[in-house]
């Protein structure tokens, strides 16, 4: 009952947090990612759609690559989406040089992509890249879509290219790639980019979860992939209603990012709420629904 993939179980995808200048603030990510290795999470993800890199500077993802390393010693993956390939290469070469497991990418966004140029670009980047490599599929954000033929077909192609984040709220299209991928190779790890689909994905033979949850209550989900290897079946029904009622965060607010980030200050006091998401800023009743929503989790 467990994946081969050694990149399977829960990942957070981590909040970067900024000081009172807004500068990515070094000491509160400390304390959030050691948090996060002793509630058990398997792997963390730097940089991705929660840690907001698409406003972090060149300069600033490069620090932060260098120094959140050495903050833990949870497995790491950085994602280096850009939409300029040079600057992703160099990202890449960072992340490696200072001992990531992975890194990821998104597909070549703002232009929208035709499956030939997705294959096209992926081929080169899987080219150029010195280790192992995730694609991260969010057509929300992309425009494009990674399809299950697609994945299949660059897994068989790349043996570095280790698995993908699937952010598609549809369970549908996350078994299709597990089933494609899984015919090719068994070690390709499909996480699904959705909170409530981590026990729906593992029942299709999926390997684990990349949810924004995980920076609030990342020992719920470490408990779930346990009672999932235990075979707990009740574990997991109280579980996953555990995950749908808690899922009602990203309702509240204008800006997910801002959401739980707020979360994650109000419940633990290390870091502050700020995100460069304009307007984000949570009322005194959006703030009293999240403490509400939390109080029985105290992890």
């Amino acid at each position: 009952m467990t994946h081969s993939s050694r990149f399977a179980g829960v990942w957070c995808p981590s909040v970067t947090p900024f000081d009172e200048n807004g500068r990515p603030d070094l000491a509160a990510l400390e304390k959030h990612l050691q948090r996060l290795e002793q509630a058990g999470t398997d792997v963390v993800l730097l940089m991705g759609s929660i840690g907001e890199f698409p406003s972090l500077t060149l300069d600033e993802r490069l620090a932060l690559i260098r120094a959140a390393k050495t903050m833990t010693g949870v497995p790491m993956v950085a994602n280096v989406s850009a939409t300029c390939v040079p600057d992703m290469l160099r990202l890449a070469d960072a992340a490696y040089e200072n001992g990531y497991d992975a890194v990821m990418a998104l597909p070549h966004y703002y232009f929208h992509q035709t499956p030939r140029q997705l294959l096209g670009y992926y081929r080169a980047l899987g080219e150029k890249l010195a280790g192992k490599w995730f694609a991260y599929n969010f057509p929300a954000r992309t425009g494009c879509d990674l399809d299950a033929p697609l994945v299949a077909q660059l897994a068989q192609e790349f043996p570095d290219f280790a698995g993908i984040k699937d952010t598609v709220d549809c369970q549908s299209h996350t078994r299709a790639l597990i089933l494609a991928t899984q015919a090719v190779r068994p070690d390709f790890a499909v996480l699904s980019g959705y909170d409530e689909y981590l026990i729906p994905n593992l029942l299709a033979g999926g390997a684990g979860v990349i949810s924004g949850l995980n920076n609030i209550v990342p020992a719920l989900f470490v408990r779930a992939v346990q009672a999932w290897r235990d075979g707990d079946l009740a574990c997991l029904r109280q579980i996953q209603r555990d995950i749908g009622r808690l899922s009602a965060i990203y309702t509240i607010g204008d800006d997910f990012v801002t959401t739980i980030k707020t979360a994650v200050a109000r419940k633990f006091g290390y870091m502050g709420a700020a995100s460069r998401n304009y307007g984000g800023a949570l009322t005194q009743q959006e703030c009293a629904a999240i403490d509400a929503l939390f109080t029985d989790f105290e992890q």
